[in-house]
């Protein structure tokens, strides 16, 4: 369900940056207990803070640092339960207990992370993790479909 109404959503949008903000806009809303959902964009093997829906945040993240960097990194989902037992977590929000992060691969290079925070332990379930993956193939989609 999530998946199609992202799709409808993105369809008609064809600016890299509208189509970031609604999807981090369409995910705040639809997810319930998250306190931050955003978008880290890779440059030069940095991260660097794109759109997002939340508190202020960390503006860069080398890829070697926390959460985020431990993703692009792996090119991997990352799921965290507690993130103060993370090594190297970087508390941008200090009320933030879990996180997920999935990377963003297009045409086999990492594009950027969409990350997912929440101040509650354990918010993060492998339900999610399978939605958010599907809905980051939507995102993919349609940046390429505007690279055209």
């Amino acid at each position: 369900m999530k998946e199609k109404q992202l799709d409808s959503l993105l369809e008609n949008i064809n600016y890299e940056i509208s189509i970031l903000a609604n999807t981090s806009a369409f995910i705040k809303q639809e997810f319930k207990d998250v306190s931050w959902a955003g978008f880290y964009l890779n440059q030069n093997e940095q991260l660097i803070l794109g759109p997002f829906q939340g508190l202020i945040a960390c503006t860069l993240i080398p890829f070697n640092k926390g959460v985020c960097g431990a993703c692009a990194t792996s090119r991997k989902t990352i799921c965290v339960e507690n993130v103060h037992e993370f090594p190297g977590h970087i508390a941008c929000d200090s009320a933030s207990n879990s996180e997920i992060v999935l990377p963003i691969i297009i045409d086999n290079d990492l594009y950027g992370v969409l990350d997912l925070d929440s101040t509650s332990y354990n918010r993060f379930e492998k339900d999610d993790q399978i939605i958010l993956e599907k809905l980051v193939t939507i995102l993919v989609k349609h940046l390429k479909r505007i690279r055209c």
